[in-house]
């Protein structure tokens, strides 16, 4: 077998699946990766079949002192520090240069997590039962390493469900349901995931248009502290033909938005030449290119939206749209409405 191979991937649900002998297992929050390793030869394939090798030569060392001379194994790269995981000094391994790579190498190091088997030897096991694969991994395995893990699992749902509430304090993110019969199917959804799912107020304070032309691409959310409002994400995922009216929506709170806009200093800082303002670190992680520029409005909308978890004070992920809520004051709009997980000894989880 060799790379790339694309992972097997999980469809959402909204609670925890039960069934006979299901195997339940933490969902980790980092870059998924299937390990390949042929003797000292080894290579880090992400989801999207890039490799990610350069950017961890810590993985790569652990790999060697950890897995068997010849295998496959998929599994999430991961950044511990203190009593969680640290998905922020994760993104930040991903550097052109490699001088920069090293050196996080040394102040942040990752970890890998295995979660599943698909080859040992010249033997390809993707038509092998999980259950089998499970246990095969868990004996390749066997001995323990600081840097390189077997990913809990349980076959007890109730378990299951307390791991769902307690380990999210350890910035895992959920839980995965595998059949015991399942066999590993590259790019296809046959496992099941159930994600944290909240809901909060947020103020519109601008938008940004859409690529595609003069249509609203995404809403930007505040919520205010001792601070001010504070940037936190944003809201998207509209179809076309709704993106359209919601440039006649936010057109009258555009008129004189600057004046008095919390965000005024930074927006008068930075402004293009076509007259449009750029968000504070405007430019994107991923793509140097991305047009980040936006339209500020009057901070008096208030939205419902839903998101999965935060990232320090930010929405990790793009926030849904729910409703507008126009019986809510938009100075009410807070940090205390949002949930805080409870803390969990990340160790603990490591442990298996």
């Amino acid at each position: 077998m060799l790379p790339p191979v694309k992972p097997m991937l999980a469809k959402a649900a909204t609670k925890l699946p039960t069934g006979d002998g299901l195997f339940y297992e933490p969902k980790w929050d980092g870059f998924r990766c299937i390990v390949f390793r042929d003797g000292d030869e080894v290579e880090l394939g992400s989801r999207n079949e890039r490799p990610l090798t350069r950017y961890f030569p810590e993985v790569v060392a652990a790999v060697k002192e950890a897995l068997p001379e010849r295998c496959v194994v998929d599994g999430e790269i991961v950044v511990p520090q203190g009593d969680r995981l640290h998905f922020e000094s994760l993104l930040q391994r991903i550097h052109p240069a490699q001088s920069r790579v090293d050196l996080l190498a040394e102040q942040t190091p990752a970890h890998f997590v295995a979660f599943d088997l698909l080859a040992l030897g010249d033997e390809s096991l993707l038509e092998t039962p999980f259950e089998q694969r499970r246990a095969r991994l868990r004996e390749a395995l066997g001995h323990r390493h600081d840097r390189v893990h077997v990913t809990a699992v349980t076959r007890d749902a109730g378990t299951a469900q307390r791991w769902f509430e307690e380990f999210e304090g350890a910035g895992l993110d959920g839980v995965v349901a595998k059949a015991p019969d399942l066999p590993y199917g590259p790019d296809q959804r046959l496992m099941t995931k159930v994600k944290h799912v909240r809901t909060a107020d947020c103020v519109v304070a601008g938008f940004r248009w859409h690529k595609s032309g003069p249509i609203v691409g995404s809403l930007l959310l505040g919520l205010y502290d001792d601070g001010g409002l504070q940037h936190i994400g944003v809201a998207a995922s509209f179809p076309m033909a709704r993106r359209a009216e919601l440039v006649e929506e936010l057109a009258p709170y555009r008129a004189d938005a600057l004046d008095g806009h919390p965000w005024q200093d930074w927006a008068n800082a930075q402004v293009q030449e076509d007259g449009e303002h750029r968000m504070p670190g405007a430019q994107s992680r991923w793509n140097a290119k991305k047009d980040l520029s936006w339209v500020p409005l009057r901070p008096e909308l208030v939205v419902e939206v839903k998101y999965d978890q935060l990232e320090g004070r930010r929405l990790r992920h793009t926030g849904q749209f729910l409703r507008w809520r126009p019986d809510r004051e938009a100075t009410s709009c807070t940090y205390d409405q949002l949930e805080v997980p409870v803390r969990y000894d990340l160790a603990e989880v490591l442990a298996g």
